[in-house]
């Protein structure tokens, strides 16, 4: 089997008004996304939500000494929340769990196997 990475990408503007309630509803449905992923014969093997691009650094390289700056590197509506790291037989199961993911958009990416010296992809 394969692994893929579900990025998470959503508005972050629902973290400052989210109340208790909304946020037990929300891990609910992901609990229920990993339930149905495990259904499917497939398997989440990683992931984790992330705090809100505001507390992110970036580190720039260039000529020099890099550069750390506080905040997101780019800025966008809607920022990285979070992911998960399946495990599926194939693209097409991966991209079938990906649609039941509780988010507003998801970017799917197969993680490189870098094992025994494998070269990436041509």
């Amino acid at each position: 089997m394969a692994q893929y990475m579900f990025m998470l990408f959503d508005s972050e503007e629902w973290y400052d008004q989210v109340t208790a309630e909304e946020w037990q509803q929300q891990m609910k449905l992901h609990t229920e996304f990993m339930a149905a992923v495990e259904a499917a014969g497939a398997r989440v093997v990683g992931g984790e939500a992330l705090l809100p691009s505001s507390t992110a650094s970036t580190i720039k390289k260039g000529e020099g000494e890099p550069l750390v700056t506080d905040g997101p590197f780019i800025e966008t509506k809607e920022a990285l929340g979070g992911f998960y790291i399946v495990e599926a037989k194939d693209l097409d199961q991966a991209l079938a769990l990906a649609k039941l993911v509780p988010s507003g958009n998801i970017e799917v990416r197969p993680v490189m196997d870098t094992s025994e010296g494998a070269a990436p992809p041509a």
